[in-house]
């Protein structure tokens, strides 16, 4: 074993071999005969572990001579350190900085780095079966009850109970819950998402965890402070909760936060700092409690429980890829109301070119321009809809794990490029997408993280000469690794600057413009011409603006999100008794593809009409039994029109009508609960052409929901504000239809382009465009019941004007 990481407290040498001879640092020279000799020094500097293209590693490390004596008599009392293939990655799991080594089996080298690092003249090279190192940690402190401990106990990044009585608590395996029951867990985090915002006031976490009884448990956290939620930084962490209620839900045990309810989270790497990470000023922590966080440990890593961690630097990235970037923020930049630009690094290069967004210099939070060489180093990071808050939020400088970010290889746009730009080609863009699903989201790592500390010594290395810097270690395996192919020309993309908006009126009224005051002195039944600005509207999010509507009871949804879709689809499937499909359709199987490469494929029953299967029309309808939301999706590719059913008391049903009864393509299409009278019949196909959504709609049962836009506007001019709704004539208004907004990005960013140009975000309403608008005015009741005069927009569109207009004169 290259790396031999001895008991705690025993010293470096209790177990290297006794016929090696240590040496002093200070004592080596190019002339040093290395063969049974041994290097003894405490790491003071990791550096991170780099990969070539052939998964050969390499790692730089410093140590420094322990010996009091002999770090005052010289200044060669540190050296670095080289290791190479197999060695470097067991150091970079095993060795921490403050561990002490022993080295043997290395070979001396010239440093070339000597003049910039002030280090020993030679550094050592190990690398082979003949390398070795011992490491020793330093002894765990005493326990926390003492004396000595509650001392240092300051000296944590939160405080530790120095209570003289200690509550003594007790802890149940994951396998021995009981429903009903409030109690106290451990567990290894095998998935989680960070904290997004429920549908009332407080923060919601989700996560999973197992323990040795190999039970994996679910677990919903709502808390109304970020603050009070799980630490989690990445898959294999360690949790501690303390009363967490048991119950079943959907077949399964889960666990959910109750009153007192706390979270300490653990680092989960074998050797990992104990630092634990909670908000709480006062927690049990004791060595008990490193004693199960320990064995936890040891029994993750022995265990294939858990994913692959997809944290890799930018160096690594592949096209086409979700992974995990822990890097730094530099600066950031708002793109549109729905996308922030951050621009991160963390110390490597990316191969590929690589989007360039150019925004102004005025909307950049941090510096607005870097050196030729750090440029080469940054990368453009886009984050969407719900991950827009967070960012608002991020500092530059503050160290961040972007999760489940994807490279996208190609062409693409920046929200906002107008069509008289160019598109950049041949790039890598990095997308975080909005949503929380796969764990999607922003987290800020505190300076104290281990991953920090190592990101940190990597952004160190480089300077403003970093060219020069390769040729710090002569070695070839060093300046391979360090070495990017020349970036390719790149085609500079711009941020769209604001088009001047202005509106039309379609209507063929013959009404002279009134203002504001006197709309609202007026009663309802009639219709006013108005010019006025846009003040503000609502909502400024656009899933929200996304409506359902029935027609025929005229009510209206909020859209679903994944979330709960997702769910409804899990329930769908928990009940998986038998089931006999009606004699008409007939029965298969189809191969969902997995979700990520490799992946095993899963098999779902699939279920088509004998009709169209005569007429060899076998793509066109298809009855999907038993999939995720996420395999439904991805089947949309190869199947014109899919109908998600579940078994229901031995017989086909349509899912409940809170998900799409229908997917086609990118579109889903939702029922109206109240109208339908849903069932899994046979379509009929005589003389049909196409088979669409409104002809399944109409076989099913299913009173088609139709998607709706609605807004709430506050306009103004010199007199008054008022309050409109825009809905009816929405579609007329930003010349794209809600069908589109609802599957289509770009549909979607020409709605986001439009109100940031008639309400530009941070701008002074002066600046506002004026507009002509068509008002319609009718009675409604509100809430309470009583009569109200409300007004809509109607009969008008947004235009681009062939000329700049002017002001109004006052009215």
């Amino acid at each position: 074993m290259p790396v031999c990481v001895l008991s705690d407290g025993a010293g470096p040498g209790a177990q290297v071999p006794a016929h090696l001879t240590m040496i002093p640092i200070s004592h080596i020279t190019t002339s040093t005969d290395s063969s049974g000799k041994t290097v003894k020094g405490k790491v003071v500097r990791k550096e991170r572990l780099l990969s070539s293209a052939s998964d050969d590693f390499i790692l730089k490390t410093v140590i420094q001579e322990e010996d009091s004596q002999a770090i005052a008599s010289s200044q060669n009392t540190s050296i670095s350190v080289v290791l190479l293939g197999a060695l470097a990655k067991d150091f970079n799991e095993a060795v921490n900085q403050g561990d002490v080594v022993v080295a043997s089996g290395f070979t001396v080298d010239k440093s070339g780095s000597v003049h910039k690092d002030k280090l020993h003249p030679c550094k050592l090279l190990l690398s082979g079966d003949n390398a070795c190192l011992y490491v020793s940690r330093p002894p765990p402190p005493p326990d926390p009850r003492s004396p000595l401990a509650n001392k240092r106990s300051t000296t944590l990044s939160a405080e530790v109970s120095t209570k003289a009585k200690v509550q003594k608590y007790t802890y149940v395996r994951l396998g021995d819950l009981k429903a009903g029951s409030v109690v106290n867990v451990y567990g290894v985090v095998v998935f989680f998402k960070q904290p997004f915002k429920s549908r009332g006031t407080d923060f919601c976490s989700s996560l999973k965890i197992t323990d040795q009884s190999n039970q994996k448990i679910g677990c919903t956290i709502f808390c109304e402070k970020l603050e009070d939620h799980p630490k989690i930084f990445q898959i294999g962490d360690i949790v501690r909760m303390h009363r967490v209620k048991t119950q079943f839900f959907n077949d399964s045990m889960t666990l959910v936060n109750t009153f007192g309810f706390s979270v300490v989270t653990f680092d989960g790497a074998v050797g990992g700092a104990m630092e634990p990470r909670t908000s709480s000023r006062s927690f049990h922590f004791d060595q008990e409690v490193r004693r199960t966080v320990e064995e936890l440990r040891s029994w993750s890593a022995s265990q294939t429980i858990l994913p692959p961690v997809p944290t890799i630097p930018l160096s690594a990235v592949q096209p086409k890829a979700y992974f995990d970037l822990t890097c730094q923020l530099l600066a950031k930049a708002p793109i549109d109301t729905t996308c922030t630009l951050l621009r991160v690094w963390d110390g490597t290069r990316c191969p590929r070119t690589l989007l360039n967004v150019i925004v102004e210099p005025d909307a950049t939070e941090g510096p607005t321009s870097f050196s030729k060489e750090k440029e080469k180093l940054i990368a453009n990071v886009l984050v969407y809809d719900n991950h827009v808050e967070v960012a608002r939020e991020l500092k530059p400088g503050a160290f961040l794990r972007i999760y489940n970010l994807r490279a996208i290889p190609g062409s693409s746009k920046v929200p906002g490029l107008t069509s008289s730009q160019s598109e950049e080609v041949d790039h890598l863009a990095f997308h975080l997408h909005g949503g929380t699903a796969y764990g999607r989201g922003i987290r800020v790592l505190p300076e104290t993280s281990p991953d920090v500390q190592e990101l940190k010594r990597t952004l160190e290395t480089f300077s403003e000469d970093h060219e020069d810097r390769l040729s710090d270690f002569s070695d070839s395996e060093l300046l391979e690794v360090w070495s990017t192919p020349p970036e390719s020309t790149k085609v500079k993309q711009l941020c769209a600057e604001t088009v001047n908006c202005c509106t039309e009126r379609s209507c063929s009224h013959d009404l002279q413009p009134v203002t504001l005051s006197k709309v609202k002195r007026s009663g309802p039944g009639r219709v006013h011409h108005v010019r006025v600005q846009l003040r503000s509207y609502e909502p400024r999010t656009l899933h929200q603006a996304l409506k359902l509507y029935c027609s025929k009871c005229s009510s209206m949804l909020d859209v679903p999100d994944d979330e709960l879709v997702s769910g409804l689809f899990s329930e769908a499937n928990s009940d998986s008794g038998p089931c006999s499909p009606p004699p008409w359709l007939l029965s298969g199987k189809v191969d969902a593809p997995g979700d990520a490469p490799g992946s095993v494929d899963r098999s779902l029953t699939v279920h088509l009409s004998s009709e169209l299967l005569a007429e060899g029309k076998t793509k066109e309808l298809l009855f999907l039994k038993g999939s995720t939301l996420e395999e439904t999706c991805r089947l949309t590719a190869g199947y014109q029109n899919i109908v998600p059913v579940r078994s229901s008391g031995g017989h086909l049903a349509l899912l409940d009508l809170s998900a799409p009864f229908l997917f086609r393509g990118r579109r889903r299409y939702y029922g109206c609960k109240r109208c339908s009278d849903a069932a899994v019949r046979e379509p009929s196909t005589e003389g049909v052409e196409v088979i669409d959504e409104r002809m399944i709609a109409e076989a099913l049962g299913v009173q088609l929901l139709q998607f709706v836009l609605l807004m709430k506007l506050e306009l103004r001019d010199a007199t008054d504000t008022l309050h409109v709704f825009l809905w009816r004539d929405a579609e007329l208004f930003f010349n794209v239809s809600a069908d589109d907004v609802a599957a289509n990005q770009e549909a979607q960013n020409i709605i986001h382009q439009t109100m940031d140009t008639l309400c530009p975000p941070g701008g002074g309403t002066g600046e506002h465009p004026w507009l002509d608008l068509c008002l319609t005015s009718y009675r409604a009741e509100d809430d309470a019941g009583q009569n109200q005069t409300c007004h809509q927009v109607c009969h008008t569109c947004v235009t681009k004007p062939s000329s700049t207009r002017s002001e109004p004169g006052s009215a």
